[in-house]
């Protein structure tokens, strides 16, 4: 089995900085490897480890200091790793985004048996990067999934975490999926894997050499426009009472006849 793994840099939040586009900036701005993504490295060496003969290229979209990340997912036992860099993809949406990658999967792991994603960035949250891929490579994708539970007849089975409980389906192969945080503590790298990854060469990809033109990528490829970022800051005027249930039944009852939430008349 081949499998693409996508996974995203995102700033710390601590440090989040805005460019005049009032897009996030990435480039010398200190940064994680998205939460979400960290599981969906262990499903894909899970994966690996259950699945005879198979092999994970790791991809990401971003600046230079993007290798950095790559080489400490490959020390986790990913086989190789792709570098998609070009300074006109700065400023991409969601939609820009999933072309661009699907573009950089077609050209350096076109026989893939298997997309996988994490559910959400944290830096954006919208979860739509992951389903946009799949739409431009035309191939069935699973969202929300929680984990993998076996491998038959060229198809996964999966259980997904849904509002109202867990639902277990198949999908065939060639497909994407997107993975839910689990329940466990990620894996940490061994010495000898971190030797390996030292040693392996990062291949980078720039616009052209994905077939793509300036007005598919970066801003100018984005149908979505951000008018304005800001840091969301609130400030709560808070007041603390001890008292007794029947007291702040009454308390409450006259702070919320004061805002108009109810008429006591």
């Amino acid at each position: 089995m081949k499998i693409a793994l996508c996974i995203k840099q995102v700033p710390d939040t601590t440090d989040i900085r805005w460019t005049e586009n009032n897009t996030i900036q990435r480039e010398g701005v200190e940064s994680i490897i998205n939460p979400f993504d960290v599981y969906a490295a262990e499903l894909a060496l899970k994966l690996k480890s259950q699945i005879k003969d198979t092999e994970i290229t790791v991809f990401t979209m971003g600046p230079k200091q993007a290798e950095d990340m790559l080489k400490k997912v490959l020390a986790l036992g990913c086989d190789e790793a792709v570098l998609i860099s070009d300074k006109k993809f700065a400023g991409a949406d969601t939609y820009a985004t999933g072309l661009t990658i699907s573009h950089a999967i077609r050209t350096a792991c076109s026989d893939f048996d298997l997309i996988i994603c994490g559910q959400f960035a944290v830096d954006g949250d919208t979860a739509q990067t992951g389903p946009n891929i799949a739409n431009f490579l035309d191939i069935p994708q699973v969202t929300y999934v929680k984990d993998f539970v076996e491998y038959s007849d060229n198809g996964l089975v999966l259980t997904r975490e849904m509002e109202d409980g867990v639902e277990t389906v198949k999908v065939q192969l060639p497909a994407l999926i997107c993975a839910l945080k689990q329940d466990f503590e990620p894996r940490r790298p061994f010495i000898n894997g971190i030797i390996s990854a030292s040693k392996k060469q990062i291949k980078v990809l720039s616009m052209e050499d994905i077939g793509l033109t300036p007005d598919k990528t970066g801003l100018k490829g984005s149908p979505t426009c951000v008018s304005r970022a800001f840091r969301n800051l609130s400030s709560h005027n808070a007041e603390k009472f001890k008292l007794n249930v029947d007291d702040s039944v009454k308390l409450l009852s006259e702070k919320l006849t004061s805002l108009g939430v109810i008429d006591n008349d």
